[in-house]
């Protein structure tokens, strides 16, 4: 009777564990199962190509970190160089992405010890994106809330880099 109790909680516990798992899957699937918090920067393209491929947009044109937030698309892309951390924002509108060259485009980030720092990017015609040398250097993650600021409409996005 012991055998058949513990066969009968063990098999239970099993069953309870594959259902478990199988309800997980279903949720990370189902669009409207989505959390409505703020957009959050997806991983390169070039390291999930078949995530890519299920949307209707292109594919990181620059391999930064990409986010759409409403007609807008946001790539960030941050490069070590021996006097800081080059960051290279874009800002482009629509199907097509094309470049929005009059914003006023800031990025609040957050420095590994905790505090906060403001920086205004800059916008380059010639590679038609918003640019600026970060100074830091200290070694961590730098989680990054970039503002841009379009004729009165505010388009944010949210990445982190690593020094």
């Amino acid at each position: 009777m012991k055998a058949l109790k513990s066969s009968l909680v063990i098999l239970g516990s099993v069953g309870l564990l594959f259902l478990g798992a199988c309800s997980k899957g279903d949720q990370a699937s189902d669009p409207k199962s989505s959390p409505t918090s703020a957009p959050v920067a997806s991983q390169p393209a070039s390291s999930a190509p078949a995530a890519a491929d299920k949307t209707d947009h292109p594919k990181a044109s620059k391999g930064g970190q990409v986010v759409e937030s409403g007609a807008y698309h946001l790539e960030f892309v941050a490069e070590k160089e021996a006097t800081g951390t080059h960051l290279d924002f874009y800002l482009q509108k629509g199907d097509k992405h094309e470049p929005v060259p009059n914003a006023k485009v800031s990025a609040q980030v957050q420095l590994p010890s905790g505090k906060q720092q403001t920086i205004a990017f800059k916008y380059d015609p010639d590679g038609k994106h918003y640019a600026v040398v970060f100074p830091g250097k200290d070694a961590g993650s730098y989680p990054v809330k970039v503002t841009a600021d379009i004729n009165g409409e505010k388009v944010d996005g949210r990445f982190t880099f690593n020094q």
